[in-house]
C-alpha cells in the first residue's frame, strides 16, 4: 500500500445532469469553487472538465479553462490541476446511414482536443486511450491519434495521464512506452463501471493493476454505487483514490452528497481509517515527478 496517498477530486465531468445532482457545478466560477472546496477537503489533484455556463453542456472552450485556471490559481498555487482532454472523440452513428455521424457526434482533430493544454500549460492532460461503445455512441481514440495528442501534451510540459477502460488499452499504452511515445514513470488512471470496460470488482483491478508497468503511478476509481468500494480497493492494492461528481452523486444509499468536498472527506476517512496518510499536493508532485 502507498505510504501518502494521493486523492484526485472529478468535480464535474462530461455526463452528469443536474437532473443527477442539483449542485453539480457548471460556470467556471463553481467549477473552480468546487476544485478548491476538494482541495480544502484534502484533495491533492483537481481533474477538471468545463461546460457552457447557459447550457451546461460539455464544452472545450479555452476561455472557460482559462477563466477556471485563473480563478483556481489566484486562491491556491499548490492544487495539482489535471486539465481533460477527452472530448471531442465521440461518434454517434445515424440511424438513416451509418457512415454518416449524427447530431451526438463529437469528433474533431486530435491538435484541437489539446489546443487548452498548449495554452495553459497544466500539471496534467488525460489522454484517454479506450476506442470503446460508451453508452449509445462509440469513443474513438486511434493509435496515431493518441500519438499526436502525446506529442503535443509532452511539448507542453504537461505530463499524460493515461485513462485506460480495458485490458487493450494497457496494452496499447505498453506499446507507446516502448515507441518512445510516452515516457516513463507512466501515470495511469484505471477506469471501473463504465458499461463495456472493466466492472467495478476487485479481481479485475487487481489484473489491470498486475498488467501496468513496474514502475507506473497508478490511481483506481469506481462509477457510481462503487465509488467508494473501488477507492477503497485502489488503496489496498498499491494505488491511489480518485472521487468527485463526475463519477458519483451520492455519499450514501440515497442520499446526494452535499458537494464534492463531502465525497473528498468520505474517501479521506475511509482511507485513514486504514492506516494510509493523504498526501498533501508537494508530496503528490514529487511520487508523480511534477514540476514544482
Amino acid at each position: 500500500m502507498q505510504q501518502n496517498v494521493i486523492i484526485t477530486c472529478a468535480v464535474t465531468g462530461n455526463l452528469t445532469t443536474r437532473e443527477n445532482h442539483p449542485g453539480l457545478p457548471v460556470t467556471p466560477e463553481e467549477i473552480a469553487n468546487a476544485c478548491l472546496e476538494a482541495a480544502d477537503a484534502g484533495a491533492a489533484i483537481a481533474h477538471i472538465h468545463v461546460r457552457d455556463p447557459v447550457t451546461a453542456k460539455p464544452s472545450m472552450e479555452l476561455k472557460y479553462y482559462r477563466e477556471v485556471v485563473e480563478l483556481i490559481r489566484a486562491k491556491n498555487t499548490a492544487l495539482i490541476l489535471n486539465v481533460t482532454t477527452g472530448p471531442g472523440g465521440r461518434y454517434h452513428p445515424s440511424d438513416e446511414n451509418p457512415a454518416v455521424a449524427g447530431p451526438r457526434t463529437t469528433l474533431m482533430r486530435p491538435e484541437k482536443r489539446v489546443e487548452h493544454i498548449v495554452a495553459l500549460k497544466p500539471d496534467i492532460a488525460t489522454l484517454d486511450l479506450n476506442t470503446m461503445t460508451f453508452g449509445s455512441e462509440v469513443v474513438i481514440n486511434t493509435p496515431a491519434n493518441v500519438k499526436i495528442m502525446a506529442d503535443i501534451i509532452n511539448e507542453a510540459g504537461s505530463k499524460p495521464e493515461l485513462e485506460v477502460f480495458d485490458t487493450g488499452h494497457i496494452q496499447l499504452a505498453q506499446d507507446l512506452l516502448k515507441a518512445g511515445v510516452l515516457k516513463s514513470p507512466a501515470m495511469f488512471t484505471i477506469v471501473t463501471g463504465v458499461k463495456y470496460g472493466f466492472p467495478s470488482t476487485t479481481d479485475v483491478m487487481a489484473t489491470a493493476a498486475r498488467m501496468l508497468p513496474a514502475d507506473a503511478v497508478w490511481t483506481g476509481f469506481g462509477v457510481g454505487r462503487m465509488s467508494f468500494p473501488m477507492a477503497v480497493q485502489a488503496y489496498l492494492l498499491g494505488g491511489h483514490v480518485r472521487v468527485g461528481l463526475e463519477d458519483n452523486s451520492y455519499i450514501a444509499k440515497g442520499v446526494l452528497a452535499k458537494g464534492n468536498g463531502e465525497l473528498v472527506e468520505r474517501a479521506r476517512d475511509l482511507i485513514e481509517k486504514l492506516g494510509g496518510r493523504i498526501a498533501e499536493p508537494s508530496q503528490a508532485r514529487e511520487i508523480l515527478g511534477l514540476r514544482a
